[in-house]
């Protein structure tokens, strides 16, 4: 099932691009395999304003967004999950500024277990659940819980001065030039397809999807229904391997499921096939044999 990924020229590092009449947008130097032209920060509402992302530790960043404010005060810093990419700006930001910052909770994933990028010093001031919602100076932003990339992972629903903006900020569980990455322990494969479900249900709400990396997704609808088609697809790819094979571990079946990938990309395309394989383990369909070895149940 082919996703129809968007690519941009994104702007460059320390420009501000005027996203939508309530958004600007600032994109973090940190180009990568995983994070396409770098991080994504959002400044939200005129005069009193939100970050939404600050990013990584990043001195020009910072600059950047403290230049892009200027003139105005950061009431509020929005952290949307805690990977090392996202969150770990909030602390410098919060001493530039006094901000004070909101986020799902601390990192799921206990630091001696692993996870991919985890950042276990972030620890928000303010709690946001799911249908919790931050209020600023002629905004709000309402929050969905939606784990699966990372399991303290939020959605944001953006509402202006006359309602809701149709205005969805998606962070890393749906990106609009690549899908995400779901890698056990931070990943589960059955919360993220839930969670997409979620946004499938939210048909004709949402105009316009904000990601964490890569270009705003207008009509996002139909790019959400093609990512859980190639979710499902890339499942009955890895039942069909498995048959085959008879048994296999995720490293295997990456170039079965896959084919040709970036060398970059294998690990990662591995700890993908391995969640998959967990969520099929749960619904009865494989199991898993000693090593890291896998057969269909």
């Amino acid at each position: 099932m082919a996703v129809p990924f968007l690519r941009e020229t994104a702007p460059a590092p320390g420009e501000v691009e005027q996203t939508t009449a309530l958004v600007r947008r600032v994109v973090c130097n940190n180009p990568s395999a995983f994070t396409y032209r770098g991080t994504n920060s959002y400044i939200v509402g005129r005069g009193q304003v939100a970050v939404i992302d600050p990013g990584p530790v990043d001195e020009a960043h910072l600059v950047a967004l403290l230049a892009a404010t200027a003139g105005e005060t950061i009431t509020h810093i929005v952290v949307t999950h805690t990977h090392r990419d996202h969150s770990p700006g909030a602390g410098p930001l919060q001493a530039a500024t006094g901000a004070v910052t909101f986020g799902f909770g601390p990192h799921m994933t206990p630091a001696d277990q692993g996870g991919e990028g985890g950042d276990h010093g972030f620890r928000p001031d303010v709690t946001v659940p799911d249908g919790g919602v931050i209020e600023g100076a002629g905004w709000k932003l309402h929050a969905i819980h939606t784990p699966g990339h990372c399991g303290n992972h939020l959605c944001f629903e953006l509402e202006g001065p006359e309602g809701p903006t149709g205005t969805l900020f998606t962070a890393d569980h749906v990106m609009s030039w690549s899908t995400s990455v779901v890698s056990p322990p931070d990943g589960d494969m059955t919360q993220y397809m839930h969670s997409l479900d979620r946004l499938r249900a939210r048909q004709g709400l949402d105009s316009l999807f904000l990601p964490g990396h890569g270009p705003p997704l207008p009509e996002p609808a139909r790019f959400v229904q093609k990512l859980w088609d190639h979710r499902e697809e890339r499942e009955r790819r890895v039942l069909a391997a498995l048959d085959k094979a008879g048994c296999a571990t995720p490293l295997e079946l990456v170039p079965v499921v896959y084919g040709p990938l970036d060398p970059r990309l294998v690990i990662p395309a591995s700890r993908s096939l391995h969640s998959h394989l967990i969520k099929l383990e749960q619904e009865g369909a494989v199991k898993r044999m000693g090593g890291e070895s896998w057969r269909p149940a």
